[in-house]
């Protein structure tokens, strides 16, 4: 078997679509094909990007082009300028890096949360997000208005004592603002707080956090790309196919 052909099967039994992480994970497990090179993650990459049965949904998500009406019927569509901002591109951007979020979380031995809101909406491969965190209810760690004033939060890692290790607010086109409010509400519990956006909102959040009014939270919340975000995804899934980590 040839590589194209190993990375165009292990998509289809991904369903159709998969991240580069995924894909790094499963296609070695086809015993058929043999990878006679020092750099397969980059030989995989290339493929991804140049093989004419298969197209870029997103950035690190890739799926097979004869399965693009079923994938697209999932709500699993590329991003244009005119959809950009429909409810569709809008839900699906949301869903896919809460999964992302998600899986990180799960890999790093962290307990992890999703509002009840949104536990129904599906991952990229089917599963909803209630079927990847940890935790089915927001365990009560602390008064409860406070509990009440996080249970909106997109993504939440607790640690191993259920306390709030990270929170995580998903930005696509919403105002950043109302997530700094949120931050600002959170700030006396010792954890990290991180906007999650287009790099192209960088410039707009270090706006917002500059105003007086979150003083306070300066220095206590950080910005994570989705670039940046894909790239530790696909660095943890590859952490899981090492047999040791030093």
């Amino acid at each position: 078997m040839k590589q194209y052909e190993a990375v165009i099967l292990t998509l289809e039994r991904l369903g159709g679509v998969a991240t580069l992480g995924q894909l790094n994970q499963e296609v070695f497990k086809l015993k058929e094909c043999l990878w006679n090179t020092k750099t397969p993650f980059a030989s995989i990459r290339r493929i991804v990007q140049l093989d004419k049965n298969i197209y870029k949904i997103k950035p690190g998500l890739y799926g097979l082009i004869k399965l693009r009406k079923e994938i697209e019927s999932r709500g699993i569509i590329v991003e244009t300028e005119k959809n950009k901002n429909s409810k569709e591109a809008v839900e699906f951007n949301h869903s896919y890096y809460q999964g992302l979020l998600l899986t990180i979380g799960n890999l790093k031995g962290l307990n992890t949360f999703v509002p009840n809101q949104d536990k129904n909406r599906k991952f990229i491969d089917s599963r909803s997000l209630a079927e990847i965190r940890t935790l089915n209810e927001l365990p009560e760690y602390s008064f409860p208005e406070i509990v009440k004033r996080s249970s909106t939060i997109d993504v939440i890692w607790f640690n191993q004592r259920t306390m709030p290790h990270s929170f995580f607010e998903v930005e696509h086109s919403t105002d950043i603002q109302n997530s700094l409010l949120k931050f600002y509400d959170l700030q006396d519990f010792y954890t990290r707080m991180i906007i999650v956006a287009d790099e192209i909102r960088h410039c707009e959040y270090k706006q917002k956090l500059n105003r007086g009014a979150f003083m306070e939270i300066q220095n206590r919340v950080n910005f994570l790309s989705y670039h940046s975000l894909i790239k530790q995804y696909e660095a943890e899934i590859f952490k899981t196919s090492q047999q040791f980590i030093i």
